[in-house]
């Protein structure tokens, strides 16, 4: 009984209720859905240039905002990781129909440290063609108090680690500066950046077949992905099913005339 008792006891110890770090209080995700970015905040790129928001969206295309810092241990590397390879899937270029920024929370981060990380991850990606697209970016503080704000991403800086402490998550910002979507995780697979960029884009980028086809798909908030969505399958199939239906009918119609 006494050994059987002893090979509970961790089982027991782990059933307790833990309580998180007080400073995890402050950490996470408020979605600000249709809020707009302010055009004004400041980001230094990686060739110390200062760029606005407002020209970041110049360009008239949908933004994936992806807050990270460069020299992060290890969560920041798994999400550039999981996006990066997301990307490489996706038919859509950067900097063709979508632009991506990936900003420091860090405001000792400097903009060679952003051009090393830059080289690196387009490296990975694949893509150098990309490189005008993909913006590796800097800020002082006030900026970057700003722009997390608005994005609704929440961190503090840990003493005790000697590490911020963030959330995972991309934003995906329309071209007049709305935010529309947000990805969790560490892994963004193809379907769900093309989804949430055709939402950010308002219908404007992709085939009419794509569009077609991403209709079949619904963000679903309690999974926070993109899944099937039956009702507009079944429309979609109903359409195609009525469309060879006419062509066959046609062709019987003039098979008889001749």
């Amino acid at each position: 009984m006494r050994f059987i008792l002893l090979l509970l006891l961790p089982v027991a110890l782990y059933a307790q209720p833990v309580t998180p770090p007080a400073e995890l209080n402050d950490v996470g995700i408020t979605e600000k859905l249709g809020d707009t970015l302010p055009g004004d905040i400041q980001l230094v790129n990686s060739m110390g240039e200062t760029v606005t928001v407002d020209e970041l969206l110049s360009s008239g295309k949908p933004l994936i905002f992806t807050p990270i810092y460069y020299e992060c241990p290890m969560l920041c590397n798994l999400i550039l990781n999981g996006v990066t390879y997301g990307l490489r899937d996706l038919q859509w270029q950067i900097g063709d129909r979508f632009e991506v920024v990936t900003f420091s929370i860090d405001p000792a981060e400097t903009p060679e440290l952003a051009r090393d990380n830059k080289e690196s991850y387009l490296r990975l990606l694949g893509k150098p063609e990309a490189a005008d697209g993909w913006h590796f970016m800097t800020a002082d503080q006030q900026n970057i108090d700003r722009l997390t704000d608005a994005l609704g991403f929440e961190f503090v800086w840990s003493d005790e680690a000697q590490e911020f402490l963030h959330g995972s998550a991309i934003m995906f910002v329309s071209p007049n500066g709305m935010i529309t979507r947000y990805l969790y995780g560490i892994e963004y697979t193809e379907l769900s950046l093309r989804n949430a960029l055709f939402d950010a884009a308002e219908g404007k980028i992709g085939t009419t077949l794509e569009r077609v086809m991403l209709f079949c798909y619904t963000f679903d908030p309690d999974s926070r992905s993109y899944v099937p969505n039956a009702l507009n399958i079944m429309k979609v199939g109903g359409l195609l099913t009525m469309t060879f239906l006419g062509i066959f009918l046609g062709l019987l119609w003039f098979r008889k005339k001749t």
